[in-house]
């Protein structure tokens, strides 16, 4: 009679750290915040990994197990008998089959998705008079996300993401379906604001997005939503309440968004033309609105323009205008925004923003692009291959207006350069300059003049997944 088979003695490496992915998966979904993240990373670097340095020893032992079926009986014997240990199959178990790709796909998968991205930071020649602005140097944690994204049988996927970088805040958390060119999106997500707001911060040419975008409000809310891919056309549009966060407490406003793009290639160039519209119902709960933003830096809380409380707000429209060129190594990419908010017995102010900007790659890469959106390089000779990874030079001229109808928020035009080394995908080093001025300043920021500059400079390192 043979003896019992010692558990592990000769199970495959793809088998043991299947069962162990699984163990860690399981300890994550019943444990706290930071256990979580504990695990994700666990997860995150031994799968991914292993899936790519274990595919061709799967592909030899599959072979192996073809050609002698008493070797495939007994690693199956061996297999059964490690997860006797273990609770029932899960959802997170069967997509460890996808990552493997040993077993028929059921339609479910998981990928840990994060992202970490640290900044220093600058402020400098702020005037003597202005006492309370936070000038010289600083840092923070300016992104630390992590979730799982990944797609369920019928055409369903989901994406739940949280950042870690000041308390736990969801940032996406949905639920999608696609059936052809058509997507439905339920939960908390991007509203379609415009191209600078919609690619990701992995992907942007500078630390900080256009100056309108955070001034203006634009964030994920939840909602549901509707995309469609018509030819070369991008058709997006939704109904949202409001950021997860602020939702309860007789909060009712709402919004209705929409966006329409155009990409097309002439003569090997890519051109991308859109707009946007946003019209938000501000509801019974919310009677004022504010505007304002920091000089280009985030880890500072000064805000040399702001509207300060606008009173009697009942509803905000926006309208935006987009387009951008890539061409081999260069892109040149402009977007506009108009705010306007409507007031009951007050003057309605319009408040503008926008930007253009002009890039070129001085390595042989370029600017990739994908529904709608800017994506991260895809480097052509990256350091772990022998080469130099991918450098970039940017220019922006970024303006913000917060004057109108009798509101005095200020003006601020930023004149900024950056430098952005990509040494290996998903890997950035940024090191941007910005000179801003500004104008019906007065007093906005104690003791500030009506009109003055100061100087920003900005270095981060980041790692996406």
């Amino acid at each position: 009679m043979n003896s019992e088979p010692k558990r592990g003695k000769h199970l495959g490496f793809e088998e043991i750290l299947l069962s162990h992915n699984r163990i860690f998966i399981r300890i994550c979904m019943k444990s706290q915040t930071y256990p979580i993240l504990i695990c994700l990373l666990n997860v995150i670097f031994t799968s991914k990994p292993f899936a790519m340095a274990t595919q061709a020893a799967v592909g030899a032992q599959n072979s192996e197990r073809k050609a002698n079926p008493e070797t495939l009986k007994q690693q199956n014997t061996q297999t059964v008998d490690l997860e006797d240990e273990l609770e029932p199959v899960t959802g997170a178990s069967a997509s460890d089959q996808v990552i493997l790709d040993e077993k028929p796909n059921s339609g479910w998968s998981v990928k840990p998705r994060g992202r970490a991205l640290y900044d220093f930071n600058e402020l400098s020649s702020v005037p003597s008079s202005i006492t309370n602005a936070e000038d010289g140097g600083s840092s923070e944690a300016r992104r630390l996300r992590f979730g799982l994204q990944g797609t369920a049988p019928g055409g369903f996927g989901y994406k739940v993401i949280a950042d870690y970088a000041d308390d736990v805040i969801f940032t996406d958390a949905f639920v999608s379906f696609k059936e052809g060119d058509l997507t439905l999106t339920l939960g908390q997500h991007n509203t379609f604001q415009g191209l600078e707001e919609l690619s990701s911060s992995n992907d942007t040419s500078f630390t900080e997005r256009a100056a309108y975008t955070d001034a203006f409000g634009f964030e994920r809310r939840v909602g549901l939503s509707a995309t469609y891919k018509l030819h070369d056309f991008l058709l997006e549009g939704g109904v949202f309440t409001d950021n997860i966060d602020d939702i309860g407490g007789g909060n009712n406003s709402f919004s209705v968004d929409g966006r329409v793009s155009y990409a097309t290639t002439v003569h090997d160039a890519l051109i991308h033309l859109g707009s946007s519209v946003h019209i938000r119902d501000l509801g019974d709960e919310i009677d004022s609105v504010r505007y304002r933003q920091r000089p280009h830096i985030h880890s500072v809380d000064t805000r040399f323009i702001n509207t300060e409380e606008i009173v009697g707000a009942s509803d905000e429209t926006s309208f935006g205008l987009e387009a951008a060129i890539i061409a081999g190594r260069f892109h040149l990419v402009g977007e506009t925004h108009w705010l306007n908010v409507t007031r009951s017995a007050y003057a309605d102010p319009t408040f503008f923003g926008g930007s253009i900007e002009a890039g070129f790659f001085i390595t042989q890469d370029k600017r990739e692009y994908e529904g709608g959106v800017f994506k991260g390089v895809k480097v052509n000779q990256p350091v772990s291959n022998g080469g130099l990874g991918a450098w970039q030079v940017n220019f922006r001229f970024d303006r913000l207006d917060l004057v109108d109808a009798g509101i005095v928020g200020g003006t601020q035009d930023a004149y900024m350069a950056s430098l952005i080394w990509t040494p290996v995908n998903d890997v950035r080093l940024i090191l941007n300059y910005g000179h801003l001025s500004y104008s019906d300043a007065l007093d906005i920021e104690q003791g500030a003049p009506d009109n003055f500059s100061v100087n920003v400079l900005g270095i981060r390192g980041q790692i996406g997944f």
